[in-house]
This record gives C-alpha cells, structure tokens and sequence, in this order.
C-alpha cells in the first residue's frame, strides 16, 4: 500500500512539475468534480482515511495560526481544508484523483481579505483615464493629465459610449504645480463632452463647463452640507473643484445609465484588478443602491470568482428593502452579501477635507489659518444613525480620517450602546489617520475595530510630514503600534480605488512605513511581516464575522490561497515591495495565474 501511494505521489508530483508551478487550473478542477472524488472514495473505501481533491506541498506554508503557525502539506477536499501538517501524513491522503500540487519553493497563505475598498468604483476607475502620479501613472503636471486625457479620448471607446470623459487618480500633490487643475484645464481638453477627473482620494473632482453645466452648478449654486464648491478669486464663478459633498450629490447627473451588460463588464474589470494581488474577499463600502442592485444582478450571471461583501451607505439605503432581503446575512449567495453599511463622517486629509481637532499645518489655498476641515453631518445625526443600525443588526462601518471624526464616532457608538444594550457588534473606524493616543483605550471600551490605512505613509507620507500634519502628528498616522500596545487588533487596507488593491504595497507600508522618499514615518508603528500579514488575513475575516471560515490555512476553513514569490516572513523586509502573486485560488480553484 505504501509503495502504491509512493508511486502515486511521485506521478503527481512529476506532473505538477511539468505543469510549473501548479496551482490548480479551471480545466484540472472540472477533472476534480465531485463525482470523481465520490468514485475514488467508493474505490479505497477500505482504507479509513478521507481522500483528498488536492494537496498542496513543496513550499513554506504560513497558516497565520498561533497553534500551527508553519506547515509542510494542506489537504482539500470539496473546497474546504481537510487537514494541515506534515508531507508524509497527508500524503496518506491521495487517491488516484488527487492532485499533488507542487509549489516549488513559493510561499502559500491563506487568500487576502480586503478589510475596505470600493469594488464598484474601482470598475470606473479600470474604464477610467489613468491620472495616477508615479509611480502608479505619469501624470506629474497639469499638462501631463490634459495629454493623458486626449490620448485617452483618442484611443478608448468608452468616452463615445458614454458621452463623457472620465479621468481617475489625480493628486495635486504630486502635480508640479502643486494645485488641483480648473475647469479651463479641462476646457482645453474638451468643450464637446463633459469632463469630470476625480481625485485620488476619491472625495474630491474637477469638472469642465460643460460637465458643470450638465451637473446644475452656477454661481448662485450654495455649497451643500458637508461640502464646498470651489470658486474661483473674488467672485462666487465656479471654477471646476468640488468637494466631498458638493462633488457626490452631483455623480448622479454625470454618470449615465449603464445597461446590465456594461455593469457586468466594469466589475469583471474591477475584479481581474484585485485578483491579481491575492484577495479571495474584497468589500464594496459605501454602495449605493443603484450598485448593490447592479452587484445582486451580476452575482447571479455568475460575474463573482471571489466573495464580494457590501457596505453600502447607510443614508442611501436606510430605509430600502435591500436591507431586509436575503442578501443582508453572514451567508454569501453566490459570492455576494450584504455585511452592514458605512456612515461617511469627514473627508480626506491627502484633500485637507478630514476633520482634525487642530489646524491643518498648511491650510488649503483660500481657507484661515485656523482651518480644521469638516464634518459631514452634526452629533444628533450620527447618533440617530447609529442606534438605528444597532436596532437592525447592522455593522457599521465609519469613514473616520480626522481625529474629530473620530471622537463624533466613539461618542455615537456610545449613544447607541446606551440605547440598544448589545454586544459583539464589531463597529469599525474606517481610516483612524490622525487617531490620537488618547483615544485608542476609549476606542478598545466601546468595541470599536480599528481599520486602519499605513499605505499613506508610502503615497501621501511626505505630503502629511510637510504640508497636511506637521512633523509631529505625522509621524502616528494610522498608529499601529499603539493599538497593538493597547491588545487590539487591526487590519490595514488599500481603499481602492483610492490606490491600486496591491496587497504587496498594503503588506510592505505595513512593515516598512517609509515615504516616496524613502524616510521612515513613526517607526514604533512599524511591525513584523506575520502581525502585517495577519491584518491582511485572519483579522480581516474577524473584522466581517468570518473568521470562522476564513483567513487561516485550518481544518474547516475554505481553501482560499494566495501563491506568493517569496516567503514574505524570512526575505528582507526593505525588499517586500518587489513580492509578485503567482496564484490566486478561491476554494481551491485557480481563479487568476500569473504569466510566465
């Protein structure tokens, strides 16, 4: 019996080989089915050990289990994880239809759970003109986004297909001129079709006349609450910049009508981008209802590989039927669920519109020395919000990057406590940038979960150092090392589209905390690789009530992997940046493989 399984095992192993590195293809998955596996278990049935559709060998395997934190083999069977330890015990595990899968030195891990990012968004963004700076873009100047803009109008179809240009990623920051563009910049690109660039961070947008036209905003418009219209010097003339809710209220009258086929073409688009980094889970937060109705449609033509949980924004779809249909559960029906939903409480502090207890240290072009930024609604608001949510058993998520947002939404939480006695309802600070110190103890009594954004320190580090923190407050944006301090944990994400879903630069920000420019922002908030891999992996499951099922390689849980280059654990931590995703598996079938 023992030379039979020997034999097997260096058959499949030969065969893997052949292959490369073998994660599990779609066809080689359709071989798997269940009915072959029921016919080999019908075959060995004298034998007492339960055979295996898969075993994965050959490489390290970081299980992010404190109990089992390395293992040599995983086990799978019907999408599920079998068993976990060494080469020679699983191998007892392989029939005549097991596939031994050989990693050839490649680090396995369990798949990456997005703990927040913006799926449907991100499907714009992929049909979108590229407005990134570097290194993501070439747009380091106005006149390099008015070029990327004509030759996006040139060469890309979606502009006549939609009858207006869309642009994703600018960052004045970055821009030479260090200033947002206007909507005469966008003029010399277009008078015959709207424009509207949306700025990086997502909270902010530059529209051309046409497209202000179209978008209803004149000089007699009044700036909406939790919301600025930009002006131009000494008069009430718009001029092309609108914020947080002056720029969202207005979306509606520039976004056309997509037919089902174009939304399943965008989220296709929008879900190639994430599994090339590794995530088996991606959040779509801060869904309106157009888009969760959009996501149930495409759920059910099959578009989802990967589960796709919503958040959509609480004072859109309050009181929407949505909210007590099927798809609110912990459950996933095909691939897609509604988790909760998110409030928006201030902007972002790359946009100087975060709502911060102390001035910004440079205030934006037109604003007093004393500007703070803003919040989105008053306390009353919040607090009702809140302790509706808790009375429906619903998550919330809070959009909370100044530390004044932050104490609106600790205070909320408290409010609602005191309302709706509960427990367990794992409300999470989306962001927390500037969280002060003194707020993570209050943050730990309240139950709050502290999704948190190091990234910044990459893309925005030195902007936040110079310009939008000062020195000081700086160094401690999203502090990890005072939350671990404090016994909590956390999860760090990549706010897609905000920046590209690279799980690589959210796990090396992590770590390394250095800036574009190479200097080190707050290093008592650096980690180590496997507490940064954690966040990405087993606290993201915990943070959406799935660490039952997900975010560590153990017996029960889903076979969702992730096949990195290197063993991110032992490699130099300066070198993270340069890990490459070979294979991303989603209960146990490859759902992207990298080329050769």
């Amino acid at each position: 019996m023992k030379q039979r399984l020997l034999a097997l095992a260096v058959a499949s192993a030969v065969t893997a080989l052949v292959a490369g590195c073998a994660s599990p293809s779609n066809s080689a998955n359709s071989a798997n089915s269940a009915n072959s596996a029921n016919s080999a278990n019908s075959a060995n049935s004298a034998n007492s050990v339960a055979l295996a559709d898969s075993i994965y060998l050959g490489g390290p395997i970081l299980t992010m289990n404190d109990a089992q934190p390395n293992a040599e083999a995983v086990a799978v069977r019907a999408g599920r994880i079998t068993a976990v330890g060494s080469r020679a015990e699983l191998l007892k595990m392989q029939g005549a239809h097991t596939r031994v899968v050989d990693l050839q030195g490649k680090t396995l891990l369990p798949g990456f759970v997005d703990p927040h990012s913006h799926i449907s968004i991100v499907g714009l963004q992929a049909i979108s003109a590229n407005m990134l700076p570097p290194p993501d873009g070439n747009n380091a100047s106005i006149a390099q986004l008015q070029e990327t803009l004509r030759e996006y109008l040139k060469t890309s179809p979606e502009p006549k297909e939609l009858g207006v240009v869309f642009g994703f990623g600018y960052d004045d920051s970055q821009l030479k001129e260090q200033r947002h563009p206007t909507r005469e910049d966008l003029d010399a690109v277009s008078t015959t079709l709207p424009v509207m660039i949306i700025h990086q961070s997502g909270h902010l947008a530059v529209l051309n006349s046409l497209a202000l036209k179209q978008a209803g905003i004149t000089a007699s418009s009044v700036d909406p609450q939790g919301g600025v219209i930009g002006r131009k010097a000494g008069s009430q003339e718009p001029n092309g910049l609108l914020e947080e809710g002056a720029f969202f209220s207005i979306v509606p009258r520039i976004m056309p009508k997509l037919s089902e086929a174009q939304t399943s073409n965008w989220l296709t688009k929008a879900q190639d981008l994430y599994l090339q980094y590794g995530y088996t889970t991606v959040q779509d937060g801060r869904a309106d209802p157009t888009n969760v109705t959009q996501a149930i449609a495409a759920s059910k033509a099959g578009v989802f590989k990967i589960d796709v949980v919503a958040y959509p924004d609480m004072v859109d779809i309050a009181d929407n039927a949505l909210m007590d249909g099927p798809y609110f559960s912990r459950n996933y029906t095909q691939h897609y669920r509604i988790g909760g939903v998110k409030l928006n409480l201030d902007g972002s502090p790359q946009g100087k519109t975060a709502w911060l207890s102390h001035p910004y240290h440079h205030a934006p072009a037109g604003k007093s020395a004393d500007y703070a930024g803003y919040n989105v609604m008053p306390d009353s608001e919040v607090n009702d919000l809140m302790t509706k949510a808790f009375q429906k058993g619903w998550q919330v998520l809070a959009h909370t990057n100044g530390d004044a947002a932050i104490d609106q939404f600790m205070g909320a939480v408290r409010v609602a406590n005191q309302r709706v006695p509960g427990s367990d309802r794992r409300p999470v600070m989306i962001h927390g940038q500037t969280l002060r110190k003194d707020q993570v103890p209050q943050m730990a009594a309240a139950g709050i979960f502290p999704s948190l954004f190091p990234m910044h320190t990459f893309y925005w580090g030195d902007w936040h150092r110079d310009s939008v923190l000062g020195p000081e407050r700086a160094e401690h944006i999203s502090p990890t090392g005072w939350v671990l301090a404090q016994g909590m944990r956390f999860t760090s994400h990549h706010d897609a589209p905000v920046a590209l879903p690279s799980s690589i630069r959210v796990l090396a920000a992590t770590v390394n905390r250095t800036t574009r420019t190479g200097k080190v922002l707050g290093p008592e908030h650096r980690v180590d690789p496997t507490t940064a891999l954690k966040s990405m992996t087993l606290w993201a499951a915990y943070q959406h009530f799935e660490e039952d099922r997900k975010g560590s390689i153990e017996t029960g849980k889903l076979a969702d992997f992730v096949v990195l280059s290197d063993n991110p654990v032992t490699m130099p931590k300066d070198q993270l940046a340069s890990l490459k995703v070979l294979h991303t598996i989603k209960e146990d079938k490859n759902v992207y493989r990298a080329a050769p």
